[in-house]
């Protein structure tokens, strides 16, 4: 998502003074570079750029603090201007958006990001650098191994929210990382290029994990410490509005946990169920199901293959749009399934549907197109409508997937 930026660039004297390359000077001469978002926060900044700045000087590397500000009123800019560092104003508000401003202004091989209230420590980045010119494409902070000081992370995060959103990027995407949330990391700025994350808000942080899995980036992680926020007032996170956006964009992100698996279960229950009733009534206890449960079954079998069927265009979509990478297992299984194909299946089964229709109205008009006993009528009619229905269904997919590999083919 492009961003409304206004580079400040520091005079040329205080950039000097901290090793810093002066913002004319090749991009190549800049080895790191830190970059923070920044929405008022005066009482913290100084400090975190001197522990950066600090890290440059001892570490002897080349580097440069960026501070990617996003609407600050209480003289935070003018705080790391005198101190030497660039400034770039982001327009568009949000911490990602502040993020993906300041990351594209970065003139670094490496990036480390950051947040601006002294939580994290500026002059420890050592094993981030050591790990990123070791190869690595995105290093993760992991707060759970490096220490979280008494204050710094509230119990219900730490015991229930980070460890939950952890296991499901776990689950969903194979990731690796203990600590999803750490705003601490580091990554190179071709890596940067490839994972392009465009969430404006906090799933930023998110989607770049997500992003670096699936694509196949060499992700690894560093102990680093937490501390208590040093500002002194409310933090902008709001947990069960963030655990909520979180838990939404994991879904988004995955069409096969969010429709094909949900999907599938459906489906497999609903037609165990059917099956089991359709030869007659069953008794479970002293309960008695007939019919109406069939009825129920078969409607699951159709919401399922809808889910489904929703998985496979959406994963195409997502192909399609670049915030999947291609897969050549899908992608094979895509190929096999042409227009042709899914309209013959989609016809056999309505065919198979108006038969068992026509059975049932044969039976009918045995009793003289009479009252007819519900009991054993529907048990022909329910099949009917589903096999009819899926058959549809199949045949408006068919032309909704060709749809999409037209697209896909021409991009």
């Amino acid at each position: 998502m492009p961003q409304t930026r206004k580079d400040q660039t520091a005079p040329a004297d205080a950039a000097a003074s901290t090793g810093i390359p002066q913002s004319g000077g090749s991009d190549d001469a800049v080895e790191l570079s830190v970059v923070m978002p920044c929405l008022n926060e005066s009482q913290t900044l100084a400090v975190c750029i001197e522990k950066a700045l600090g890290f440059f000087e001892r570490a002897n590397v080349a580097g440069e603090v960026i501070i990617a500000d996003n609407g600050s009123t209480d003289g935070s800019r003018r705080i790391a201007a005198d101190l030497g560092v660039r400034v770039i104003d982001v327009s568009h508000r949000g911490y990602g958006s502040a993020l993906a401003g300041g990351i594209d202004a970065a003139r670094g091989k490496y990036i480390v990001m950051g947040d601006a209230d002294d939580s994290y420590d500026f002059s420890s980045l050592g094993p981030f650098l050591d790990k990123l010119r070791a190869g690595c494409d995105l290093v993760m902070g992991n707060r759970f191994k490096g220490g979280i000081r008494s204050g710094a992370m509230p119990a219900l995060h730490r015991y229930l929210g980070n460890p939950a959103l952890t296991a499901i990027s776990r689950l969903f995407f194979k990731s690796r990382c203990g600590d999803v949330y750490c705003g601490l990391r580091g990554f190179s700025k071709s890596a940067y290029q490839t994972m392009r994350p465009s969430s404006p808000g906090m799933e930023f942080a998110l989607e770049m994990l997500v992003r670096a899995t699936m694509f196949g980036l060499r992700v690894d992680e560093v102990p680093t410490t937490l501390s208590p926020d040093g500002r002194g007032r409310a933090p902008h996170l709001r947990t069960w509005r963030d655990g909520w956006r979180s838990l939404r964009f994991y879904m988004l992100f995955s069409p096969k946990w969010l429709f094909g698996y949900p999907g599938m279960l459906l489906m497999l229950l609903g037609a165990a169920v059917g099956l089991w009733l359709l030869p007659g009534p069953r008794q479970v206890g002293g309960i008695s199901l007939d019919v109406h449960t069939l009825l129920f079954a078969g409607t699951a079998v159709s919401l399922g293959f809808q889910a489904v069927v929703f998985a496979a265009c959406a994963k195409v979509l997502a192909i399609n749009t670049g915030l999947h990478p291609p897969s050549k297992r899908f992608d094979k299984f895509v190929g096999q399934t042409t227009l042709e194909s899914g309209l013959a299946l989609g016809a056999l089964l309505v065919l198979v549907g108006l038969v068992i229709a026509v059975l049932a109205i044969a039976g009918w008009r045995a009793e003289h197109f009479g009252d007819l006993d519900p009991f054993n009528t529907m048990r022909l009619v329910i099949p009917s409508v589903l096999a009819m229905t899926l058959g549809v269904q199949t045949m408006f997919a068919s032309f909704f997937l060709g749809l999409l590999q037209i697209r896909r083919a021409r991009d």
